[in-house]
């Protein structure tokens, strides 16, 4: 069975194979990246699904800002394991990191992502037309959600991090340079 939980520090090295099976090197190199590199989940937003002991998926908010002094989240990487997909664990996910975001008072979420996917989840292209990432990225895969009701009214800007920095030395690297 299937139980969602907060990710520990025992996970990084399943969560980190995890997103290398699902996203390769290429993630590394994501506009996304460059506001997560660095820096810790927000608080209690660190989540994986486990099964039997093994972690088969994993979704992690990060703090930013949506432009000037204006607090969200950023979401992602979402994985699920190859024989996981299509099971609807993706979604489950979704849901409890949306879930809990909310309750922990966070307004609103912005990613980068399949709209088709995300939009199921309130997320829209509406919410992001006046912020842009620090990096490439395609417009129509920027996307906001809101939290609490007029959370994005008017954000615009640059999307910074603001999340507590990490220590230099990080897991996903050890396991970068061993593949």
């Amino acid at each position: 069975m299937i139980h969602i939980r907060d990710e520990v520090s025992g996970d990084v090295f399943a969560r980190e194979a995890l997103l290398h099976s699902a996203f390769g090197e290429a993630r590394f190199r994501k506009t996304s990246e460059r506001l997560r590199e660095g820096r810790l989940p927000a608080a209690g937003l660190a989540l994986v699904a486990e099964d039997d002991g093994v972690v088969v998926g994993t979704v992690r908010l990060w703090n930013i800002s949506a432009g000037p002094s204006r607090a969200s989240l950023l979401l992602g990487p979402l994985a699920v394991s190859a024989d996981r997909q299509s099971c609807g664990l993706g979604a489950k996910l979704m849901r409890v990191a949306m879930g809990r975001a909310a309750e922990l008072g966070h307004g609103s979420v912005l990613l980068v992502g399949d709209a088709p996917y995300y939009e199921r989840f309130g997320f829209t292209t509406a919410h992001t037309a006046r912020l842009w990432l620090p990096g490439p990225y395609e417009t129509s895969r920027f996307l906001g959600c809101e939290l609490v009701a007029g959370s994005l009214d008017g954000a615009a800007g640059l999307v910074n991090a603001t999340g507590i920095a990490t220590p230099a030395q990080q897991p996903a690297f050890a396991l970068r340079e061993a593949a």
